[in-house]
């Protein structure tokens, strides 16, 4: 259940690249996609409370189902403040999301790993997902630098909080990481 709602959230990351490339109809597939993730979690969460075992720590599943929600909600959070500020998605933006796609699926795959192919893996897989989170703060400073030379305040107003939100986004995706990390370090 804990894969079905990670790739739900792959999907809504892949969507988000859509959208920051470029196509506007990638905004409706995004919501879509947020309320499948949500219903995933309730179902993975009332499994939970009726497992007798779990393959991890049903308190790992819950919080690794928690962030990832995170993640997602986010996304679409950003979208929409795009769409009400009426800022369009520039390259920093394009380049952050492409970032925060790239980091969930190597969630996506360090998630598979704790019940599939073993602790390593895992680990290895979440330790790359983080490093996107450390490229998206690079990403980050270089356009809030840019903002400098804009004249237009409503301009630099709303990119900063857009690549602000998003810079939040992959310090959602580097926690359920860290929870993968951790996971892993309570089950040796």
């Amino acid at each position: 259940m804990l894969r079905e709602q990670t790739a739900t959230t792959v999907d809504g990351m892949d969507a988000l690249v859509a959208w920051a490339s470029g196509e506007e109809a990638a905004v409706d597939r995004i919501r879509e996609l947020e309320h499948a993730a949500d219903d995933r979690k309730h179902e993975l969460w009332a499994a939970l409370g009726a497992a007798f075992t779990t393959p991890l720590d049903a308190e790992d599943i819950f919080e690794l189902s928690r962030g990832l929600d995170s993640v997602l909600n986010a996304a679409k959070n950003a979208v929409r403040e795009a769409e009400v500020m009426q800022t369009p998605p520039d390259d920093a933006i394009a380049e952050m999301a492409a970032e925060i796609a790239t980091g969930t699926r190597k969630l996506a795959e360090a998630l598979g790993a704790l019940g599939d192919r073993g602790r390593g893996a895992a680990t290895e897989a979440a330790t790359a997902a983080a490093k996107s989170q450390s490229r998206i703060e690079h990403i980050y400073r270089r356009a809030m630098s840019e903002l400098l030379t804009l004249d237009d305040p409503r301009v630099v107003a709303a990119r900063r909080e857009l690549y602000r939100r998003l810079a939040r986004t992959s310090d959602d995706l580097r926690a359920v990481a860290e929870r993968v990390w951790y996971s892993v370090l309570k089950e040796r």
